[in-house]
């Protein structure tokens, strides 16, 4: 398994929702949580947004294993599927049976935002359709493919990916599933390049991200089944949620998750609050992934943690390549955007 991945890691579960051209008129309000700002003192066109910390406080990853004990119920809502835990089992792949054990380190966001329309009034069935998709970030390309068309598991991550309840983009009354492509922008492409000249004789990094991803709609029953109100910390009716899971990546992520879900404002039933989770999980091995690039000069800013954290000289725009905090505000911001609009 390849564990040299600059970026790609962070870039790629979140393409479901990137920027927007109106994103910009929602600003930002940065809290430790989401309880440390009420629904009552939210503002219009204001979106409350936290980090999950790590160990340290400033970094933006923590071990999944921390994860676990820190934040019990996000764990247990915010993984790939009902039961996931951090691989460490004997899986077949292809007839042969292997012990598959990994590290996995996550990036954690919440987010909340209220719209000033009644839930009733929010389409939520458009939101997992490919138009939804499409509008959103014309540097990622979606196209719809049928469960027969997922690539099929051949490595031990994508085996001990499938959700062992369901075949993935089956079973649901709305899903569907999207394979989509970004290739990297600004200075990455080149930086890979480079790295791919002193890796010489390793599997090559690839500067255009691959993965595949299922795009549900959640009814209103299933976001109290899950506990998911338990999770948003809000006791009020739920017009449903959009989830989206990816569960296929060309490059060393493990897992994205992301979950929007809606429900009526405590005092106002002429609003509605949204409340957005979006987890990546990568492997550890690749945040401590420093001695090969520290090694070449102009290669030092591509160490993956800083470039995963939009922390170098690499990272650039609002999309993926800007890194995952700055690209993930982006994208609820551009979420808000869209359902005020619409």
């Amino acid at each position: 398994m390849m564990h040299a991945c600059p970026l790609f890691c962070l870039l790629v579960g979140l393409a479901l929702v990137p920027a927007v051209g109106n994103a910009q008129e929602f600003q930002l309000q940065e809290q430790p949580s989401l309880a440390a700002a009420p629904v009552a003192e939210l503002k219009p066109k204001t979106i409350v947004f936290a980090d999950q910390p790590g160990a340290k406080g400033e970094d933006v990853f923590i071990s999944y294993e921390d994860w676990a004990k820190v934040r019990p119920l996000q764990q247990q809502l915010l993984t790939l599927y009902p039961g996931y835990t951090e691989p460490n089992t004997d899986i077949v792949v292809d007839g042969t049976k292997r012990r598959y054990s990994e590290k996995l380190h996550v990036y954690v966001a919440e987010a909340r935002f209220v719209l000033p329309k009644p839930q009733a009034s929010i389409n939520l069935a458009r939101l997992a359709t490919l138009p939804f998709a499409q509008q959103l970030d014309p540097a990622i390309k979606h196209r719809v493919v049928t469960a027969d068309e997922v690539t099929r598991p051949k490595e031990a991550k994508s085996v001990y990916n499938q959700n062992p309840q369901r075949r993935w983009c089956e079973g649901r009354p709305v899903v569907i599933c999207l394979h989509s492509t970004y290739k990297l922008e600004g200075r990455l492409p080149t930086g890979i390049a480079l790295a791919n000249k002193i890796r010489e004789g390793s599997r090559p990094i690839s500067d255009t991200l691959e993965f595949e991803g299922e795009l549900t709609l959640l009814s209103p029953a299933e976001v109290t089944e899950r506990g998911l109100t338990k999770l948003t910390g809000l006791n009020t009716a739920s017009a449903g949620a959009i989830e989206q899971s990816i569960f296929h990546v060309n490059q060393v992520m493990q897992f994205g998750k992301l979950i929007a879900v809606f429900q009526q404002h405590p005092s106002d039933p002429n609003k509605t609050v949204a409340t957005v989770f979006v987890t990546l999980a990568v492997e550890s091995n690749v945040l401590i992934k420093r001695r090969e690039y520290a090694q070449v000069p102009v290669l030092r800013n591509l160490v993956p943690v800083q470039v995963l954290a939009g922390k170098s000289s690499f990272n650039s725009g609002k999309s993926l390549s800007a890194g995952l905090p700055i690209y993930a505000r982006n994208q609820v911001r551009s979420i808000a955007a869209i359902l005020e609009k619409g």
